[in-house]
C-alpha cells in the first residue's frame, strides 16, 4: 500500500448551528407581536372628538393643574401656579362674554359653573399661598404667588 506523502488539500466545512436560526425567528415574532399590540392600543386611545366640552375640559384641567393638583417632584407639597391659573380662568371668562347668547342653555350654564368653582379654589389657593409666605413655611427664595405649597400646614 502505498501512500501519497503529500497532503490532500481539503474544502473546510461549514458548520451551521440551527440553533441562532429558531433565535433569530422566535425574536421576529415577539417584534411581530409587540408590534400588533402597539397597534391595537393605537386603535383604542382615539383622540375624542373637537367640541364644547372638551375644550372646557382642557382648560379646566389647565387651571386646576396649576391650583395644586400636581404633585411637587421631591414629595413635600404640590406645585401651584397662581398666575397661569388665573391666565386660564380669565380665558373662561373671556369665553363666557364672548360665546353669550350663541351656547346652548345646557353649554352656557356649564361654562358658568365652571369658571365659578375654579374661581373660588383659586382664592382659596391663593389664601393658603399667602399664609403660608406670612408664616415662613417656604424659603425666601421661592417667595412668589406660585411655587410649592405644603397642603397639611
Amino acid at each position: 500500500m502505498t501512500t501519497d506523502p503529500t497532503p490532500k488539500p481539503t474544502t473546510p466545512e461549514i458548520q451551521v448551528d440551527s440553533d441562532w436560526k429558531a433565535e433569530a425567528q422566535a425574536e421576529k415574532d415577539r417584534l411581530i407581536a409587540a408590534e400588533e399590540k402597539a397597534d391595537e392600543k393605537a386603535e383604542t386611545r382615539e383622540i375624542p372628538e373637537a367640541n364644547f366640552r372638551g375644550l372646557l375640559g382642557t382648560l379646566a384641567s389647565q387651571a386646576l393643574m396649576g391650583l395644586g393638583m400636581h404633585q411637587d417632584p421631591s414629595g413635600n407639597g404640590v406645585m401651584v401656579d397662581l398666575e397661569g391659573s388665573k391666565f386660564t380662568i380669565d380665558l373662561l371668562e373671556m369665553l363666557v362674554e364672548k360665546t353669550q347668547g350663541n351656547l346652548s342653555e345646557e353649554e352656557s350654564t356649564e361654562l358658568k359653573q365652571l369658571t365659578q368653582e375654579l374661581q373660588n379654589r383659586f382664592v382659596q389657593i391663593a389664601q393658603l399661598v399667602a399664609a403660608q409666605m406670612q408664616e415662613g413655611a417656604q424659603a425666601p427664595a421661592a417667595q412668589t404667588p406660585s411655587g410649592i405649597i405644603d397642603p397639611t400646614a
